[in-house]
């Protein structure tokens, strides 16, 4: 397990309540793919495929491998019910999953224990948790929902482990994402409402330079694009979502 003594000891309150809230009461529909969750069902082999790619190049590992992360600590930050934790057990990481919604972490705990999983999930704010260093921190569509985004990743970057990898997916703040990710996904029953704010998103400028301040380097960036033939997919369109991988300077 990582060294749990590696603390912050400045951090400052990171989750919104209310977000935490709305996030709570969709815990037990988190896992049916074609619930209140059903985009992020469609969206996590997308992310999926980058993830283990980035994994690949980052440890130089063998590409035919199903266990890739076999040795490795992996922290999945903002985990919901555990549909990223869950894959990232499978290949071969020790996994913690933390939420800021307490009845996503119970749901998680149960639906891994179900799976045969052996997965550590903690509810709260990631600065008060002591849990240490990750070789792997993911944090896939979650910093929008964050009040203090500098804070925040100031508190990733500090449960990086030397040589470790961060991965960050979110949407981008644009007219496209605004048409289609909110008024449209919402008026169409894609996503609940008010799951997202636009005026929260952030641009990979804008997240590259706070990642900077907060000692990280991006070292890819894709987008996270949609086609009718083509599905959700990756992409150099980042007009709607994207991903990154960084590293500690």
């Amino acid at each position: 397990m990582p060294d749990a003594t590696v603390t912050s000891e400045t951090s400052s309150a990171t989750i919104r309540p209310d977000e935490a809230a709305h996030f709570g009461r969709l815990a037990r529909d988190w896992w049916d793919p074609k619930g209140s969750s059903a985009m992020l069902h469609k969206l996590n082999p997308v992310r999926l495929g980058f993830l283990r790619e980035a994994i690949d190049m980052h440890w130089g590992g063998d590409v035919e491998s199903v266990k890739p992360l076999s040795g490795k600590t992996a922290l999945d930050v903002g985990c919901g019910a555990g549909l990223l934790c869950e894959p990232l057990a499978r290949m071969g990481a020790d996994v913690t999953g933390v939420d800021a919604a307490p009845e996503n972490t119970q749901v998680a705990t149960l639906h891994a224990e179900g799976a045969g999983l052996d997965i550590r999930y903690v509810p709260g704010e990631l600065g008060s948790l002591g849990l240490g260093r990750f070789d792997l921190v993911t944090c896939l569509e979650v910093i929008e929902h964050v009040a203090d985004k500098a804070a925040f990743l100031r508190e990733l970057a500090g449960h990086l482990a030397p040589g470790g990898l961060l991965v960050m997916s979110t949407p981008n703040r644009t007219l496209a994402s605004r048409a289609l990710l909110v008024e449209g996904a919402e008026a169409l029953g894609m996503v609940p409402k008010g799951t997202h704010h636009w005026d929260d998103f952030v641009t990979p400028e804008e997240l590259e330079e706070l990642l900077g301040a907060a000692g990280l380097a991006v070292t890819q960036t894709k987008g996270i694009a949609f086609s009718p033939f083509s599905g959700l997919h990756i992409s150099d369109d980042m007009s709607l979502n994207y991903i990154l991988t960084a590293r500690c300077k």
